[in-house]
């Protein structure tokens, strides 16, 4: 799972160690912010009936593979990241992304804080935390 990658990359780029990537850095996912998810649970609650009983991706709607993810957190931090390749993990899946056309149908459902934005605000997080 990739669930933890960004706070994995952004910790070992912010402490000056190299983030480990599990195959070839190909692999993309559609990485979303946190913010998305909790818009889309708010809208989700007000939802009208039509809208019951429906699952929903909540996504950006976009795939970035995890060298493109290096790539702007290297330009966010200021650092060259020297990732580590290990072998690829067993049954990883390749690439996957969220479509979000029925969110946006029956929730109005619409991207508040993109890919770019929420790696900006994520690292501010993390430098925030580390001050303390």
């Amino acid at each position: 799972t990739y669930a933890a990658v960004i706070p994995r990359f952004v910790t070992a780029l912010l402490s000056g160690a190299r983030p480990v990537i599990y195959g070839d850095g190909k692999q993309s996912r559609d990485f979303t912010y946190v913010e998305n998810v909790v818009e889309a649970n708010i809208k989700a609650c007000f939802a009208p009936k039509e809208a019951c009983g429906r699952a929903y991706n909540i996504a950006c709607g976009e795939r970035y593979s995890l060298l493109d993810l290096i790539a702007h957190l290297e330009e966010i931090i200021g650092v060259k990241a020297d990732p580590v390749f290990e072998p690829e993990r067993p049954g990883d899946v390749k690439h996957s992304q969220g479509d979000i056309s029925l969110a946006r149908k029956y929730l109005g459902y619409e991207v508040k804080v993109g890919f770019r934005e929420g790696l900006e605000r994520t690292v501010a997080w993390y430098r925030e935390r580390v001050k303390s």
